[in-house]
């Protein structure tokens, strides 16, 4: 029996949503001032606009960021009873608003909701002189939310009730280019109905699945499934705990950030080596490197790569392959105090999958961290 590939697996979604990729990711936090300055200090983001109430906002300060396509909103609430403030004092700094970029924003409402989807902002039109921007959105899992963008009648720095950020202090990029996938940690027996949510509401189709099976170590366990659109622009995998010895770090993200919510930002370079050096010289600090062994085991496991091996084995970084080529990723420390949301650097040689192989080197990382923190 033939296997498909992964454009074979992504044609069959429904295209009654078409989604032109990631428009920006919001975090809702505690200081957007002081987090802003970090993106940029620490992963080379650049000053893009602002919101607040020197805009006649007066309920928040947001800070937009860039660095090739992606685009991070940072936000926080200015007074106590805040909504906004209420998010971060229950989940710490995380991900509030996965923002797609959609040709209609309208119709994206009418068709995800008919289909079940719960409203979270009713399609709405907002203007200045540089045009109009249209937007609406619904709850995905836990607090989350997609927002659907649409901006093709818009010329302005970010959209409407924001300014151009004018800043002195502009560092230099690390090479990031634009989100890879989006990963969602959800409750026990949680994932199954989430993944026939994006199937049924968003039109999504599920192209790689994983059990405890494949994910495990000896101490801890999770199942996972990768949600796609219809041309692979927007990727979100789910992942659900697992029974094992003791606590799996899907268990203590649900702990910690007391809901669901998203897990990691996979970001795509196309020089790893580059884009890790540059982050670890400014101070991201990455998941413990794997064993010697697992570097020793990389030409019979993975096979020829264009990479110099010793450089990805002094950064720590992990191998893959599948039928359609290889991938190389490394994966950050939690960015915040609470063990919850991190990111992942990708750089992809053709392979469409999410590095299978190197869950358990991942795994056993993640179990050291979280046994510092009395956690596992």
């Amino acid at each position: 029996m033939s296997v498909l590939t992964f454009a074979e697996k992504i044609a069959k979604a429904e295209n009654f949503l078409p989604i032109n990729g990631t428009d920006f990711i919001e975090f809702y936090v505690g200081n957007a001032k002081q987090a802003a300055h970090f993106y940029k200090t620490a992963f080379g983001f650049q000053s893009l606009a602002y919101a607040g109430p020197e805009t006649g906002v007066k309920d928040r300060a947001s800070y937009v960021l860039q660095q090739g396509k992606i685009k991070l909103v940072l936000t926080s609430g200015l007074k106590s009873e805040s909504p906004i403030c209420e998010h971060q004092k229950k989940h710490g700094d995380g991900v509030k608003i996965l923002a797609l970029w959609v040709d209609d924003a309208y119709k994206a409402f009418e068709e995800t909701t008919q289909r079940g989807g719960k409203p979270y902002m009713l399609p709405k039109t907002i203007s200045d002189e540089y045009g109009e921007v249209k937007m609406s959105g619904i709850y995905t899992y836990g607090e989350t939310v997609h927002l659907f963008v649409e901006r093709k009648n818009y010329q302005g720095p970010f959209m409407p009730g924001y300014i151009a950020w004018d800043s002195d202090y502009q560092p230099e990029d690390v090479g990031l280019l634009y989100v890879d996938h989006c990963v969602g940690n959800v409750g026990w027996d949680r994932m199954l109905p989430v993944v026939k949510w994006y199937e049924n509401v968003m039109g999504f189709v599920n192209i790689l699945s994983f059990d405890d099976k494949q994910i495990n170590t000896e101490y801890s366990a999770l199942m996972s499934k990768v949600m796609s659109n219809g041309n692979g622009y927007a990727k979100f995998p789910i992942n659900e705990p697992a029974e094992g010895k003791k606590k799996s770090q899907v268990e203590e993200y649900l702990d910690y950030y007391e809901e669901e919510g998203v897990q990691h930002i996979a970001v795509a370079t196309k020089n790893i080596v580059h884009t890790v050096t540059e982050l670890k010289r400014r101070g991201v600090e990455f998941l413990s490197p794997p064993p010697e062994a697992y570097y020793e085991m990389v030409p019979e496991r993975v096979g020829a790569i264009e990479e110099d091996l010793s450089q990805l084995k002094k950064l720590g970084i992990l191998i893959d392959r599948d039928e359609e080529g290889y991938l190389l990723q490394i994966f950050t420390k939690p960015v915040e105090d609470r063990p919850t949301l991190f990111f992942e650097i990708i750089e992809r040689h053709g392979a469409q999958s999410f590095g299978a192989g190197n869950f358990k080197a991942l795994f056993e990382a993640l179990e050291k961290e979280q046994a510092r923190r009395g956690n596992l």
